[in-house]
């Protein structure tokens, strides 16, 4: 079928130039002093970022990471068509109010921790039916305004066992476009909404985990790639619980995930910092998508990665009531020439 864009059921691949112009993340100052603090093109002295309130600084950080990624792509809010871009706080509060400062016509997206490639998707998408020339694609995350809302606040100092993991406070924004140099989107594999019965909000790797090896599992698929297609396949955050257990699933169905499956809540913090299973949030597979693997790409260290962003879709109200968590993971896949 001539212009058939779909693959599958569930994968879109992108058949023109569609790339990563540029692109910014900056981080809190945990993340910081973690693995890849020198990747990050900004990092904030105290999770205030000079601001009244944590939620106000986690605003303030994705407005910077739009403004850097601008600067670095010789671009002007003016040359960008849409602004896609979500968070984890109650009504997208964090992406709203960082639209009206950014100026930019504005799609909030909710994917809980998988709106980094959600929104990078829905970008890519527009521009390659020639709705947006230019897309800039972001979200953000911050631990004490997500302990906050979803958990305890933080001056509580509630106890939290070993499946817990901890907030990423950052924000990380990719702008895309046609263009001949930089990663290249190649597909996007959209997730199947899945639970496993799990309830507890401290153990969402468990929650998340399934639905990572469904989509992962259907990119393989949709696509007729393996896993020795990729260089690097990262989920979002799945960290020390969710992770292995993800690729125990993946084994089950027959795929062997070598020494290139890893998870980039397992890649920011390092093993002294106290952060239980590991690192989370909307922040945590954008600020290492954004901050380092495309970057490494670039350097060519990596010619092909696929990016399996994983979101826990509760609310407080949901389990609180006894809901389970159901779970999405959406992917990217991202190419070198």
């Amino acid at each position: 079928m001539p212009g058939q864009r779909r693959v599958g059921r569930s994968t879109w691949s992108f058949e023109q130039e569609v790339r990563i112009i540029s692109s910014a993340a900056v981080a809190g100052p945990m993340e910081g002093e973690g693995r890849l603090g020198e990747c990050y093109d900004f990092i904030y002295n105290d999770l205030y970022a000079g601001q009244e309130t944590w939620e106000k600084a986690e605003r303030k950080m994705l407005e910077d990471a739009v403004s850097i990624a601008l600067k670095k792509a010789d671009l002007t809010n003016r040359d960008i068509d849409v602004y896609l871009a979500g968070d984890l706080l109650n009504q997208n509060i964090s992406a709203s109010f960082s639209a009206k400062a950014v100026g930019i016509p504005f799609l909030g997206v909710y994917g809980a921790c998988s709106t980094s490639m959600l929104s990078l998707s829905l970008a890519a998408a527009l521009v390659e039916a020639g709705y947006a020339r230019y897309a800039a694609a972001g979200v953000s995350s911050h631990h004490c305004t997500a302990e906050k809302q979803y958990r305890y606040p933080t001056e509580y100092g509630g106890q939290k066992p070993a499946t817990a993991q901890w907030t990423v406070t950052g924000a990380g924004v990719g702008i895309v476009g046609i263009r001949e140099q930089g990663p290249r989107i190649r597909y996007a594999t959209i997730g199947t909404v899945t639970d496993r019965g799990i309830k507890n909000p401290f153990d969402m790797g468990t929650a998340m985990a399934p639905a990572a090896a469904k989509t992962i599992q259907t990119h393989f698929e949709d696509t007729g790639r393996t896993p020795k297609d990729y260089d690097l396949i990262v989920t979002g955050d799945l960290a020390g619980v969710g992770h292995p257990i993800t690729r125990e699933l993946l084994e089950k169905e027959g795929y062997r995930m070598g020494d290139q499956f890893q998870d980039c809540g397992l890649m920011i913090y390092t093993s002294e910092q106290e952060t239980f299973a590991g690192g989370s949030g909307c922040a945590c597979s954008a600020i290492v998508t954004y901050g380092h693997l495309l970057e490494q790409m670039m350097k060519g260290t990596y010619r092909r990665i696929l990016v399996v962003a994983t979101g826990a879709l509760l609310s407080p109200i949901s389990y609180q009531q006894g809901e389970v968590i159901p779970c999405v993971a959406h992917a990217v896949a991202f190419e070198m020439n």
